[in-house]
């Protein structure tokens, strides 16, 4: 790294890249914002691989992408640095630790989930997660809930998904519609919110500076994109013949692409997709699995899509793909997280060298915007269904109120919502005193 703030750094190996991406693999806590802050730290302040601009331009593309946006602003960066070597290292060592961490829990919770002490934990981690998801939604409604007509548009879409059962992807659609009719209609209404926050210092010249032209590998030909495209489907058709023999592994295939093109609005905005098709169309794990699964996820590093990790762990094993229980679920879980992460790379690799060829804006915003605020009401509908199967945990579907009303999961998710809101408390931290509250009361009360 190059300490001399008047000249750009010397140009980076693919070696010392490589090292950069690996650890960043097993410190990206904090999910997207505190993922692409410290992405920012390092690579535009400190190392000055990339400049502002420049990371600015990359991260604005891929907030408009389905799928985990720090993700993909990490391919994006290293592919722009190394080609499409570099843009899959980076993608792959992202979430490379997350998905072996989350296997390895995953594989401990089925053998060891019956014990007091484990049930004890996720008794107090659940309401923990109601918190968590309540915060998300309102964290990206005080963004992105900007007029009445977007708050309209949220809560059309909680009572669509809440009241009538309406499909996640029927959601998106009509949302994108209106948006797009509304940005036509009304552009005002649907001006696209602000971005993370990020800061519009100078750190002095960079390698990838403001005026550095895309090296060869990232400039755009229609050849190049059809040749990517076709690159894409082949890979995909290959990897779903591999597993036709196995028909959950090839529903798992099918469904996690499917997910990974509807993850528009980030992974909370795809959680209740997940949840429809993994809890109760294909039946491959339960709700509290599926909220333990969640938080979890929290807690460890890496995207929170990853929690497909633990839905294709689970699933494996439920549905015996192999006979070995370990190996069914490695085997789920490698189904989930290969096709929910392959897009994330078309994207990217596919969609970069057109994006370097426009640098400017990007005219999406209309639709997303419309996309945005129908997330919001979809994610308040994921925290009232996780609310409901923790607060009345015998409740069936039939008689959702019915069974024991649990007040101590009540007041654990009031005192996490606060923490999380008021005193913008660390996530990993709440969920840590939630697991240690269950445990006390679960032996103690």
């Amino acid at each position: 790294m190059d300490s001399d703030p008047t000249t750009a750094p010397a140009p980076v190996t693919l070696g010392e890249s490589f090292k950069y991406w690996l650890k960043l693999g097993f410190i990206s806590f904090g999910g997207p914002a505190g993922q692409i802050a410290m992405m920012h730290r390092e690579l535009v302040e400190k190392r000055r691989w990339i400049s502002e601009q420049r990371y600015l331009h990359a991260l604005n593309y891929c907030m408009l992408l389905p799928g985990p946006e720090a993700t993909q602003l990490a391919i994006y960066i290293s592919w722009l640095m190394h080609g499409v070597k570099g843009g899959v290292i980076a993608g792959v060592l992202f979430f490379l630790p997350s998905f072996l961490l989350l296997s390895l829990l995953a594989g401990l919770y089925l053998a060891y989930g019956d014990l007091p002490w484990v049930q004890g934990m996720f008794y107090g981690i659940r309401p923990a997660v109601v918190a968590v998801v309540l915060f998300a939604a309102w964290r990206i409604g005080s963004r992105a809930l900007k007029n009445e007509v977007l708050w309209g548009m949220a809560a059309l879409a909680f009572i669509g998904i809440f009241f009538f059962d309406i499909a996640f992807p029927w959601i998106v659609l009509a949302a994108g519609l209106l948006g797009a009719i509304g940005g036509k209609l009304a552009p005002h209404k649907f001006k696209a919110g602000g971005g993370h926050g990020v800061s519009a210092r100078e750190y002095g010249p960079s390698i990838i500076d403001d005026d550095t032209p895309p090296p060869a590998h990232a400039r755009f030909t229609w050849r190049k994109l059809a040749f990517k495209l076709g690159a894409f489907v082949l890979i995909w058709l290959g990897a779903m013949l591999a597993i036709q023999g196995t028909p959950d592994l090839y529903h798992m295939g099918d469904f996690f692409t499917k997910a990974a093109f509807l993850t528009i609005g980030g992974a909370y905005a795809v959680l209740p997709y997940v949840y429809q098709g993994g809890v109760e169309h294909f039946q491959w794990l339960t709700g509290p699995q599926m909220m333990d699964g969640l938080a979890l996820g929290e807690a460890t590093p890496g995207p929170l899509i990853m929690v497909v990790t633990w839905v294709g762990y689970l699933g494996g094993v439920a549905k015996e793909v192999v006979d070995n229980p370990v190996a069914a679920g490695l085997a789920g879980a490698g189904v989930a997280t290969f096709f929910t992460f392959l897009p994330s790379f078309l994207f990217i690799l596919a969609g970069g060298p057109l994006v370097e060829a426009t640098r400017g804006e990007i005219r999406f915003t209309a639709p997303l915007t419309g996309i945005t605020a129908a997330v919001v009401g979809v994610i308040l509908n994921l925290a009232v269904f996780f609310a409901w199967h923790t607060f009345w945990p015998q409740g069936p579907q039939t008689a959702p109120f019915a069974g024991t009303f649990d007040w101590f999961a009540v007041i654990v998710a009031i005192a996490a919502f606060v923490a999380l809101w008021k005193y913008q408390a660390d996530i990993m931290k709440v969920i840590g005193v939630c697991a240690l509250l269950g445990l006390a009361y679960s032996f103690f009360i």
